[in-house]
């Protein structure tokens, strides 16, 4: 029997390896703990951009093959998403997970956090024009936003930042990718674009002022 190099175990196995490490991760999975596992696992090195080529591979392949799903590049990781054209069936069986929805107020409060971090409680709520200590702590519980740091103001008050799971949850690589206000109509109009992730981004780039009298 010839001996196989380790080349022609990378050609065979390596796309196999590579989605089924996505599969398995519950969070995004970055592309060099992916070439990392699979080293590991067979002793041949291969690298970050091998790993990127594989994941072009795997959805050109699922793309040809009609299937409901492809490799996503988002919050600094690879993930496996439904397509948007059926994005809407996986979105109603979990509607009545209340964790997965995020009232007005949260995402008013979420929006001035993404766009203008690291900001402090007193710099959100002069925003929203009402308190926000419970829409902070209900982002914090979520982990929607950390805690990034303080302040130089007086009594060195608390900063806020987004998280990974934000960016996750957001489909975003990097919190830079979030649109621009004058960039949502066009998000809206594109049909290839999710519709519930566009409407999602609208309200982050567009916080309207908080009318009401209760602080949630």
């Amino acid at each position: 029997m010839t001996e196989r190099s380790p080349e022609d175990f990378v050609s065979d196995t390596f796309d196999q390896a590579v989605e089924s490490l996505v599969f398995a991760s519950d969070v995004p999975l970055r592309e060099e703990d992916v070439a990392r596992c699979y080293s590991e696992v067979t002793g041949v090195e291969v690298s970050s951009e091998q790993v990127g080529h594989s994941v072009d591979r795997l959805n050109v392949s699922y793309q040809e093959g009609g299937r409901a799903f492809r490799i996503r590049r988002w919050a600094g990781g690879l993930r496996m998403a439904t397509i948007d054209e059926v994005s809407a069936f996986p979105a109603a069986l979990f509607e009545d997970d209340a964790t997965r929805r995020l009232s007005k107020s949260l995402l008013e409060t979420l929006s001035v956090i993404a766009y203008k971090q690291p900001v402090t409680r007193a710099e959100i709520d002069h925003v929203r024009g009402v308190g926000s200590d419970y829409a902070v702590r209900q982002l914090l519980e979520r982990d929607f936003i950390t805690i990034s740091g303080r302040g130089e103001g007086v009594g060195r008050p608390l900063l806020y930042a987004t998280t990974e799971r934000f960016l996750d949850q957001f489909g975003l690589e990097a919190t830079s990718d979030l649109p621009a206000p004058r960039e949502i109509e066009e998000l809206l109009a594109d049909p290839a674009f999710n519709r519930e992730r566009a409407r999602l981004l609208a309200d982050l780039a567009s916080p309207s002022p908080n009318t009401e009298a209760t602080n949630e």
